[in-house]
């Protein structure tokens, strides 16, 4: 069964939410403020968190921020934001922030379900046994490792590099498909979380700031080709080997 921590200052939301949850075989505890989230985080462990953006002692943005970048286990669960700002700057910023998903209120209760179903599929296809070279948790390439659960990646100096949630994304894209000419219509189907409305400039932009955060650039250094080439006509590609 799975277990999810609900963090909802309302109480008559948090009550419905709940008792919805419930009905679908969702194990769930409830909470109302981030102090007693922090707690249930720190007595149990949980597959899923849905976060309400604005609570009385702490903003949800931050709270997620803070938390991916932690080496507490719960850093890896997915998060989904619960809001009542729908906008599309609101939700880039969540995602940013390392949203798995950003819901607004008020939400159909089956598509809350459904969404909780898409992004479990999808953390389980990072860590589930048995799987290929392109889905292993934690990868080497061109001297940077890259680990999917905790979210860190790592220089080949050692230095520890800060991800935002699209930057996390886009980088699992590259590494999944490592030497292979990604279009930029493949690289929104693969990279943009359900119900996100994207276009091709965002991924450009979402490709410029991942180089930047791997001190590539276009040509790469003193003449030599960069980590992710840009392909004329084609799209983009990481060119470097990928290995666990």
């Amino acid at each position: 069964m799975t277990r999810c921590l609900l963090v909802e200052d309302d109480a008559e939301i948090r009550s419905l939410v709940f008792d919805h949850l419930q009905r679908f075989g969702i194990e769930v505890d409830a909470v109302g403020s981030a102090a007693a989230m922090r707690a249930a985080l720190a007595a149990g462990r949980y597959e899923l968190m849905l976060l309400d953006l604005m609570l009385p002692d702490g903003a949800g943005l931050d709270i997620c921020r803070e938390l991916r970048q932690t080496d507490h286990p719960a850093a890896a669960m997915p998060i989904i934001m619960l809001t009542a700002q729908g906008d599309p700057m609101s939700r880039a910023v969540g995602l940013e922030m390392g949203a798995d998903d950003y819901l607004a209120k008020p939400f159909e209760p089956r598509e809350l379900i459904a969404r909780i179903h898409a992004v479990l599929r999808r953390a389980a296809g990072l860590v589930a046994p048995g799987l290929a070279l392109s889905r292993a948790p934690v990868v080497h390439f061109a001297g940077w490792t890259f680990d999917r659960l905790r979210r860190t990646l790592v220089s080949p100096r050692q230095v520890s590099v800060q991800l935002s949630g699209a930057e996390f994304r886009l980088l699992s894209v590259f590494v999944d498909h490592p030497q292979k000419a990604l279009s930029r219509e493949r690289l929104l189907e693969l990279w943009r979380t359900p119900g996100e409305e994207v276009s091709d400039r965002s991924i450009d932009l979402a490709v410029s700031r991942l180089r930047s955060k791997l001190g590539d650039t276009p040509r790469g250094r003193e003449g030599e080709p960069g980590l992710i080439r840009t392909l004329r006509g084609e799209g983009y590609l990481l060119d470097a080997k990928v290995s666990a």
